[in-house]
């Protein structure tokens, strides 16, 4: 099957080399990295994935230039190799500079095709139940070119299945670990997040570092289609179980609000990493952060509203305060403030333009200097 692993804007290269990590050739396209494979891959996939969004299997690629052409063409796949009768199929449509401009209409013509075809070979008239697990199908038409894909995903891989509370805004799972992906991490390194807010980066930095697969405590779509054995899953969990690690881990978590911190510490338990992080309420311009050749990334207020600007740019310049002294430390922090490091008091080795939800932020990157 052709596979497909969607993310968020800016990582691709990191989703790619996740997958050809893993084993896979792969090609890139702006939000999307395809791969190949069988059931099992699907499974693999969504199991350790960090930085994706969901796996979706490319049911077929065609041309659409017209609602009639897209009906034949949705009709003539064999639908009743993927759907069993009483499939829920939710239709999902995007289009971009492509004749076919009207997402409503590709949505329910895509839909009518598919009902006329299962209708055809299960031999039934009007409407189809639609009372079993759900396949949700996509028809993204981009440039007059139409791909129809099947999620076999379902809630989006970042949700993990450990976060049990939320912070004001948390951060999601996949965009924590990305951030860390991005970075000269490793777990034989210190490791600071000192506006941890609910606790997600120091938590996917742990459980990076003891390869804990980031699917192991959650359920996937796949597991309700009929096709799909479940002992494929079963399989690749115990494999993942098998090649866990438990080096001993310097990470340490902080945040100046303590509920915030009796939150971050929910989460890790429920992700299995509370012992390997140390939490503490503290102020940013209160840390005194020892040790050499470490690595710290913040995700502080981003100040979207003017009137917090003035207290979140005084925050910038404390960071600076504290962080720029640490010669031998990378620093990675993530604003939305394109003044960020005028208050910050340093001008960055690298930006990177990520998009934090619907926000469009940077990631601004302090490398260590070299001795």
């Amino acid at each position: 099957m052709k596979l497909m692993a969607t993310m968020s804007s800016g990582f691709e290269s990191i989703t790619t080399k996740e997958l050809q990590d893993l084993g896979y050739e792969t090609t890139t396209e702006n939000g999307k990295v395809y791969f190949e494979g069988e059931y099992e891959d699907i499974a693999k996939a969504n199991l350790w994935l960090r930085s994706a969004d969901r796996i979706k299997i490319v049911i077929d690629t065609f041309e659409a230039r017209s609602f009639e052409e897209l009906f034949d063409k949705v009709n003539a796949i064999a639908w009743d190799y993927w759907l069993p009768l009483n499939a829920a199929f939710p239709i999902k449509a995007r289009t971009v500079k492509s004749k076919l401009h009207s997402e409503r209409d590709i949505q329910a013509i895509t839909k009518k095709a598919i009902v006329n075809k299962m209708a055809d070979v299960y031999k039934r008239r009007g409407r189809l139940p639609e009372s079993g697990a759900t396949f949700q199908i996509e028809t993204r038409i981009h440039k007059d070119v139409a791909e129809i894909t099947l999620d076999t995903t379902g809630d989006s891989l970042y949700k993990r299945g450990y976060r049990l509370e939320h912070g004001v805004a948390p951060m999601k799972e996949n965009f924590a670990a990305a951030l860390i992906l991005l970075t000269n991490w490793h777990d034989d390194m210190p490791f600071v997040d000192p506006t941890t807010g609910s606790g997600t980066i120091a938590i996917e930095a742990a459980l990076l570092a003891k390869n804990v697969a980031p699917g192991i405590l959650r359920k996937f779509s796949f597991e309700g289609f009929d096709w799909m054995d479940p002992k494929i899953l079963e399989k690749e969990k115990e494999a993942a179980k098998e090649v866990q690690r438990a080096p001993k881990l310097d990470i340490f978590a902080s945040d100046i609000d303590g509920s915030m911190i009796d939150l971050a510490k929910l989460n890790a338990h429920g992700a299995g990493v509370l012992h390997d992080i140390n939490f503490k309420q503290i102020a940013v311009k209160d840390l005194k952060i020892e040790g050499r050749d470490g690595v710290i990334i913040s995700n502080p207020p981003y100040g979207q509203r003017m009137s917090d600007m003035e207290g979140v740019r005084k925050l910038y310049k404390e960071m600076g305060d504290v962080f720029n002294p640490l010669d031998s430390w990378s620093k990675y922090i993530v604003t939305s403030d394109l003044e960020f490091e005028k208050y910050f008091g340093e001008r960055a080795t690298k930006k990177r333009k990520l998009y934090n939800g619907s926000i469009r932020t940077d990631y601004y990157q302090f490398w260590a200097k070299e001795r």
